[in-house]
């Protein structure tokens, strides 16, 4: 089941696409996109990460950090980001841990068939640590507009 805006974000540690470890409580102060994407290099997450690329001044701007999760590896989403040239990070979640603690882990169906996988969810996060706004069942290639649109001034 999905978290719901005005609790507190759960807090984790994960390695990004260089290795390096991330704990979200490290980006108090500031808002955070978080994005919950299902797979590196697939065409559904390949336009978000693009979107998110090429909107990606706007966020500057607005003093918002990106960043995306999913199960890939480290060395999938180095690839993955290089390719794309993502200038945000992307955090692997080998093992679904925040995945699961976000509720974004769950049984999916495709073609008759069910299996269990990434619902592509956004968490909004305040500077004070607080989920502001969730977006669910985000739609690839409106997504970036839909979260501009919903930052604070």
């Amino acid at each position: 089941m999905l978290l719901t805006a005005g609790i507190p974000a759960p807090d984790f540690k994960l390695p990004d696409e260089k290795g390096v470890e991330h704990e979200l409580k490290d980006y108090r102060g500031k808002p955070v996109v978080l994005y919950f994407y299902p797979k590196d290099n697939t065409s559904g997450c390949t336009t978000e990460a693009c979107n998110f690329r090429d909107d990606y001044a706007a966020y500057q701007k607005a003093g918002v950090t990106i960043l995306g999760v999913s199960p890939d590896s480290v060395v999938s989403h180095a690839k993955f980001s290089q390719q794309y040239s993502l200038p945000f990070t992307l955090l692997a979640d080998e093992g679904h841990k925040v995945c699961d603690l976000y509720g974004v882990w769950a049984l999916k169906k495709n073609m008759g068939r069910e299996y269990y996988g990434v619902l592509r969810t956004t968490y909004l996060i305040d500077a004070d640590g607080k989920i502001a706004k969730v977006f669910a069942n985000v739609k690839p290639a409106e997504h970036s507009a839909e979260v501009i649109a919903a930052l604070p001034a």
